[in-house]
């Protein structure tokens, strides 16, 4: 399959190119040609499926016409080493937790698929220079993306983070693991850094002197195999007797995951429609107020994964939607929460639920309880393990977190990162002088 690019202005690529490079030559994202629609079949008997079996299907249409059978099944399996299940807390929500992988955040399925399809593309091609993999993150995104490559031959992953605006634990799982992982402390925002990647990408200097290529959402290989547990999902919820008008709610940052629930929904999972909960970085509300995207510099809050200005994906969703904004509105709403709010949420549906959210399922959780219709029922992504907000969490519900075992090793080791300013100038000099 070719992929296009969303700037319109670039060759079609191959998914080994798309993958890559990352970011197509004119700046846009990488769409593929075609989306295919799965039969009803699939989605009658879906219930009875696996997540590998459901996996492996959705990945063959995507990926199918590129790597062989076997080897995708392969690195589907590899990929998916954890569960991904469905929790009921309260009468018409439930959680879909994602925070089961090795870092305890959705991302871990993304990033572990990008790693192993990119190891794949390097052994094909006999590639002998190195890969560098660019990747910015206000959390969640370097752990994964780091211990997902960490130890890849041909591969050195640099890590760009905002000093000051991760969790401590957060910053541990990425800042700690040395060997082939670099993490980039920088002097400024979530949207420098994400800037710095996408700057790397468009110099010729560096592109010409380096293979470069991003794991942020970004790519590819990143964020379509997201779509993955949006079956498994409703395979659960079916399973239940809940699949019946399932909304799905889904905490956004960058928009990588709420875009990867719409290509599943073009295949032909049935979903009512989505909600984009938002915290105070409310740019897509907006623009679904207004059909007006006015990005701008992003602020710090307690879901600081959601802590974006610009989010690089709304270029795919514009594209999937072929810039009707009438439609985006009609299939997906849009609420906002301030740090207030998101914390409120955590303690009454400890208090009142026995679950524990953490800030971001907070949003997810609170834009359900407020949109629902009679009906409904409403599926929040729980994207993070609540242990990982601990300093949020834990006075609003006036006890402990358990730190699982697998953070606990994390927070056990030494802080490697270097630092650096937003400058892109330094941080060019930096990639040059490795």
């Amino acid at each position: 399959m070719l992929y296009y690019s969303t700037g319109k202005n670039a060759p079609d690529a191959t998914l080994a190119e798309a993958v890559t490079r990352g970011l197509a030559p004119d700046r846009g994202l990488y769409m593929p040609r075609r989306i295919e629609r799965l039969p009803d079949s699939f989605f009658a008997g879906i219930d009875r499926l696996s997540f590998h079996e459901i996996a492996c299907r959705v990945a063959e249409a995507f990926f199918g016409e590129d790597i062989p059978r076997e080897e995708l099944d392969r690195i589907v399996c590899d990929t998916l080493s954890f569960d991904t299940p469905v929790v009921k807390v309260r009468e018409s929500i439930w959680a879909l937790e994602l925070f089961h992988g090795p870092t305890l955040a959705f991302k871990d399925v993304g990033a572990r698929f990008m790693a192993r399809m990119l190891a794949h593309f390097i052994a094909r091609s006999g590639r002998r220079e190195k890969v560098t993999v660019l990747v910015a993150t206000s959390g969640d995104t370097g752990s994964a993306v780091a211990n997902g490559f960490l130890g890849v031959e041909g591969i050195d992953v640099v890590v760009l983070y905002p000093k000051g605006k991760v969790s401590e634990i957060q910053e541990k799982q990425f800042a700690t693991l040395g060997r082939n992982i670099t993490a980039l402390e920088v002097d400024g925002t979530f949207d420098d850094c994400q800037r710095l990647v996408k700057s790397a990408f468009l110099d010729g200097d560096l592109t010409r002197r380096l293979t470069l290529t991003s794991a942020n959402s970004i790519n590819v290989a990143r964020f379509l195999p997201q779509s993955f547990y949006y079956f498994h999902a409703y395979a659960r919820m079916k399973r239940a007797g809940a699949a019946d008008r399932l909304v799905v709610c889904v905490p956004s940052g960058n928009f990588g995951n709420i875009t990867a629930g719409l290509f599943a929904a073009r295949m032909g999972l049935p979903v009512a429609r989505f909600i984009a909960a938002n915290n105070r970085n409310d740019i897509f509300l907006q623009y679904l107020e207004t059909g007006v995207y006015a990005p701008r510099p992003s602020v710090a809050t307690v879901a600081n994964a959601m802590d974006v200005g610009d989010p690089s994906n709304f270029a795919r969703i514009l594209d999937l939607y072929d810039g009707d904004w009438q439609t985006i509105r009609s299939e997906i709403s849009g609420y906002r929460y301030d740090d207030d709010r998101i914390r409120a949420a955590v303690a009454r549906v400890d208090r009142e639920c026995g679950y524990l959210l953490d800030p971001h399922g907070a949003c997810g959780y609170l834009a359900l309880e407020e949109g629902l219709k009679p009906g409904e029922t409403g599926l929040f992504l729980e994207t993070a393990h609540p242990a990982k907000f601990r300093d949020t969490v834990e006075p609003v519900i006036g006890r402990s977190v358990e730190i699982p075992e697998r953070l606990r090793r994390f927070m056990e080791g030494e802080k490697l990162s270097v630092g650096i300013s937003a400058d892109f100038g330094d941080f060019k000099d930096y990639l040059l002088s490795r």
